[in-house]
């Protein structure tokens, strides 16, 4: 059973990189194109990438509360377990996402390539609050566009059961713009885990929770509320594992 994992992950990972390197050049091609229509092409390999992962390593997906997504400017704000949330999240939302991550990313080559071509957010995060006030000056613009910023507070893919840091950036962007968050939590890591090669089969929950606004709150108290929902919703969603881990402590 594990050699069929692997051999399985093989192939996904061949699919993916071929995929990475072609739709990377048609990127280039894209880049003329209204920025709606340059999206969605870009958004065209994520769709492979998900099909694949569900046909070859069997990794299915589930969405909860896409009603909770409001038509309106919003931050989202979510658990960071995998790879596999960052590439899901640009097909299933209604709106373009801005993505807030270190420049250092752009830097990869062809995938870099492709998401430099889209109205992201790279920050340095040697300048520290310089940094931050050019989030807040890129997204305020990005929310006033239409566009959806998204953040992981936790800042890094955490393991299974694990509960990181929750930063206040996210939150601290909400109360400068006076903008929505919504929190989402995801168990990704359940089958794409973090630092492993092997793809699990099994299926992916993603749940995303109501609108939390900013007004009357700072951005400590605006995380810890973000922070309180999603964890605690992530045992709702992965029953066993939290189980174990609460046994456990």
């Amino acid at each position: 059973m594990r050699i069929n994992l692997f051999l399985r992950s093989v192939l996904f990972t061949l699919i993916m990189t071929v995929t990475t390197v072609i739709w990377s050049m048609a990127c280039i091609l894209f880049a003329p194109f209204p920025y709606a229509k340059r999206y969605y092409l870009t958004s065209r390999w994520n769709v492979i990438v998900i099909w694949a992962a569900r046909v070859i390593c069997g990794i299915r997906y589930q969405v909860k509360g896409m009603e909770n997504l409001p038509d309106a400017p919003v931050i989202l704000l979510s658990k960071h377990q995998s790879a596999w949330e960052t590439i899901f999240y640009l097909i299933i939302m209604p709106r373009p996402l801005v993505f807030v991550f270190k420049k250092e990313l752009t830097y990869i080559p062809f995938f870099g390539w492709g998401i430099a071509l889209l109205r992201m957010i790279p920050i340095d995060r040697s300048k520290g609050r310089d940094a931050f006030a050019q989030v807040v000056v890129q997204g305020r613009k990005r929310l006033a566009d239409g566009q959806w910023v998204i953040m992981f507070p936790e800042g890094t893919r955490i393991p299974v059961g694990q509960v990181g840091k929750y930063k206040h950036g996210g939150s601290r962007l909400a109360v400068e713009t006076n903008t929505p968050v919504v929190p989402i939590a995801v168990n990704a890591g359940e089958c794409w885990p973090k630092g492993s090669f092997v793809k699990k089969p099994g299926i992916i929950t993603v749940s995303i929770g109501k609108p939390i606004s900013p007004e009357g709150l700072d951005p400590a108290q605006l995380s810890q509320r973000v922070e309180n929902w999603i964890e605690s919703e992530m045992r709702v969603i992965s029953p066993a594992v939290y189980a174990a881990v609460d046994k456990k402590n």
